[in-house]
């Protein structure tokens, strides 16, 4: 099961990545864009996600992931650490997000970045 470490570690290791403090807790951030925080004590993970994916992740699988109230309007879903099976459900999870902020100039030089696995 992954923790908060694994998650900054996994994030930290994408292109141009910062960690930064935001609504205390901690952020991450791809050429200054958020993609990912740990909210909840760093019990979850909030991502970027398309709403109508995030609709299909938590009804497939509601133990693991949620939307938050207050970013119901935005395109970002929440997933329980400990219902993450592996560093590599992790590490797709964080590139799918990392993806969808990443500028044009990181998606042209990283084209199979965090591709997730079997596709």
């Amino acid at each position: 099961m992954p923790d908060a470490e694994d998650v900054r570690r996994i994030a930290l290791s994408l292109p141009d990545t910062t960690e930064k403090i935001a609504w205390s807790m901690p952020t991450f951030r791809v050429a200054g864009k958020m993609f990912a925080t740990l909210p909840e004590d760093e019990t979850s993970l909030a991502v970027r996600c398309p709403k109508e994916e995030r609709n299909e992740l938590v009804l497939a699988e509601p133990e693991k992931f949620w939307i938050a109230d207050h970013e119901a309007q935005f395109a970002w879903v929440r997933a329980r650490l400990a219902a993450i099976e592996d560093e590599d459900e992790l590490r797709d999870i964080l590139a799918d997000s990392w993806r969808q902020a990443a500028p044009s100039r990181l998606l042209d030089a990283y084209p199979e970045l965090g591709l997730p696995t079997g596709k």
